[in-house]
């Protein structure tokens, strides 16, 4: 730990009780020296009870003291062998009892529009298991009827850049595992700045490509093998007369 708990409180609790110089209770307690100021000038912290550090076991009355009789001097945190590691705690991120309920929706929309995440990503992206993971993705959640897909960026679960950090670690993983990634995957990995700057007009795609010129090329062919059939258009309505029917009109 490099400041002790309930850094605030402390410093309200030394700037009340102790000689030390706002920048002394600045450095112990990680603030900025004209927060310290503004605590005791009654601008900041204002209704924040003072956290004695030396009844909490954080420091020694032998370092305060010290630290009283040298401005310069500063103060040493007492060592805690219980926060040894503490900083360094690794697992799922913890997620606040009101937004416990919205990691499902969350999950369903990782798992959806970016399916090259691995589970253990979206696990430390919205705090949550790989059973509950796995029964999203498999659709056999207890409530998946009524789950509906919420970015997790909007619901506060995690930041923008820690979301697109790991679709670019997954992105990366599928290239060298020798995945081709779809149009669609590209196009979520695209910046902003690239996206706004590309063409607006449509491209058709490789498998239908060259089809639009088919039907007229096909009929220059027929053309060229049957001349005649397309010299004179109008000799398909010429039809021919039958005498019987004029010799029947004029007896009329």
């Amino acid at each position: 730990m490099n400041k002790p708990l309930m850094a605030k409180a402390t410093a309200v609790w030394l700037v009340d009780n102790t000689t030390l110089s706002f920048k002394q209770i600045a450095d112990f307690c990680g603030l900025h020296e004209l927060e310290v100021q503004g605590i005791a000038d009654g601008d900041v912290a204002v209704g924040v009870k003072g956290f004695d550090p030396i009844a909490n076991n954080q420091l020694d009355q032998s370092e305060l003291d010290k630290a009283e009789k040298d401005p310069v001097y500063k103060l040493k945190l007492k060592f805690n062998p219980a926060s040894v590691g503490e900083e360094k705690r690794r697992g799922p991120r913890y997620t606040p009892l009101s937004k416990r309920q919205d990691r499902p929706a969350a999950i369903l929309w990782l798992v959806k529009f970016h399916p090259e995440l691995a589970d253990s990503q979206i696990g430390k992206l919205v705090g949550t298991t790989k059973p509950t993971i796995a029964s999203i993705r498999e659709r056999t959640h207890w409530n998946i009827n009524n789950i509906t897909p919420i970015d997790p960026v909007a619901l506060g679960l995690c930041r923008q850049s820690e979301l697109d950090a790991a679709v670019q670690k997954a992105a990366k993983k599928k290239a060298a595992d020798g995945a081709v990634m779809t149009d669609d995957e590209r196009r979520k990995l695209v910046s902003t700045e690239q996206s706004l700057g590309m063409s607006s007009e449509p491209k058709m795609p490789s498998s239908i490509a060259g089809l639009e010129n088919f039907s007229l090329s096909q009929s220059e062919e027929d053309e060229e093998k049957n001349p005649a059939d397309y010299s004179n258009a109008d000799s398909f309505f010429n039809l021919p007369h039958d005498d019987d029917d004029d010799e029947d009109d004029d007896d009329k």
